[in-house]
């Protein structure tokens, strides 16, 4: 007499569902950590396409840089660019350059900061500026 296994036994089940589940707990905080690297370069391109505006607008303004808050869709004051959807930069100009911090409030508590200036960074209203080196976009 032959036995035929229509379906497969409990202990089968309970270890599909173990190996699903952990590779979940694998893949779920790489996922978060994309997002937030995602999040990270946004606001670094921001900054640095906020760097090739500042100066174009200084060469064509005698050396001044432009200041203001900026969200999108919106443009800087003076300058033709406006940041990334979800993007708030600050920019502080000082009479030999100028420091800017951008955050994605509604995604991340951390962000950015980007200075060029032949001292310090300047200071930036609510807070300081993450960049250390000139020119350089620095997140925290």
């Amino acid at each position: 007499m032959r036995h035929s296994r229509a379906g497969f036994t409990l202990i089968e089940l309970l270890i599909v569902v173990v190996i699903i589940g952990i590779l979940a707990a694998i893949a779920v905080p790489k996922f978060a950590n994309a997002k937030e690297k995602a999040y990270f370069a946004t606001m670094k391109g921001d900054l640095r396409n906020l760097a090739n505006a500042q100066e174009a607008y200084t060469g064509d303004n005698g050396g001044l840089y432009a200041s203001g808050t900026v969200t999108s869709p919106n443009a800087l004051p003076d300058l033709a660019y406006g940041p990334s959807s979800g993007v708030t930069l600050q920019v502080v100009a000082t009479p030999t350059g100028w420091s800017a911090i951008a955050s994605m409030p509604s995604h991340s508590a951390k962000k950015c900061g980007m200075y060029v200036d032949n001292g310090d960074p300047p200071t930036v209203p609510g807070g300081g500026n993450p960049a250390t080196n000139v020119g350089e976009p620095k997140c925290e």
